[in-house]
């Protein structure tokens, strides 16, 4: 049987490791041709049946790259996955300027770019869909997410935004808000200092009373990627085990 995204082409940015890289293995077992971009080359060369692209989201070339890509191999863009981050876990008093730059690099411009070049891939196509991933520091606050949380309300307002604007053009743009997530990210934390603790913190808030798993965002993702969600643009869609709607 044909999956949801068959013969979709689809560019996924963060796509070696976490969220971005279990949305490639279930993009590919929908059926989907994926372009699976990262800045870990190494990484991303373990992951199989994928065209690979290894640059930076935040350098415009690099952006650009990564979707003339998919239209040069296989002459269209139907789906972007604009999920490549960093997140620091920063107070503002223990955070620099610098910190907020990176990051607001990776997941605020990074973001931008990526949405630019693929919709204007999109409008030589006839439309397609897009999924951002934003955070519950996206949408609430949190502590220790000075830095990373104003990144992540760029995501919200960019998905929000850009949906008004390319609706009429057959673009659907929509973004998941993910609550804390297995990924390695969160295996580094708890040994960083202070890290368990905060973990525990984090974890008590959700309803669940669980941290969720890359799988279960990226469930979401082919969700809102596919023509099950035909009617649905600039949704944010909590996939928090419950912390948001505390």
């Amino acid at each position: 049987m044909a999956g949801r995204l068959a013969d979709r082409v689809c560019v996924i940015t963060g796509a070696a490791s976490g969220i971005g890289r279990a949305t490639a293995e279930r993009f590919l077992r929908e059926g989907a041709r994926v372009i699976a971009a990262d800045l870990d080359g190494d990484r991303l060369a373990t992951l199989e049946g994928v065209v690979p692209v290894t640059g930076d989201v935040s350098r415009d070339q690099d952006a650009r790259r990564m979707i003339t890509t998919a239209v040069d191999r296989f002459g269209r863009l139907d789906v972007l996955v604009a999920n490549a981050g960093v997140i620091p876990l920063l107070s503002v008093t223990e955070a620099e300027g610098s910190d907020f730059d990176r990051v607001m690099a990776v997941d605020g411009r990074g973001m931008f770019l990526t949405c630019k070049y693929a919709i204007e891939a999109m409008l030589a196509s006839g439309g397609g869909s897009i999924v951002c991933t934003s955070s519950i520091s996206g949408v609430a606050g949190q502590a220790r997410q000075a830095v990373y949380g104003p990144a992540k309300f760029v995501a919200t307002g960019l998905t929000k935004h850009l949906a008004v604007e390319w609706a009429e053009h057959g673009i659907r743009v929509n973004a998941v808000a993910p609550g804390t997530i297995e990924t390695e990210r969160v295996a580094a934390a708890r040994v960083e200092p202070g890290g368990p603790e905060y973990l525990a913190e984090v974890e008590r808030g959700h309803p669940m009373g669980r941290f969720g798993t890359p799988e279960e965002v990226a469930s979401a993702i082919v969700f809102l990627a596919s023509e099950e969600a035909s009617f649905i643009t600039g949704a944010i869609l909590p996939v928090d085990g419950g912390y948001l709607a505390r």
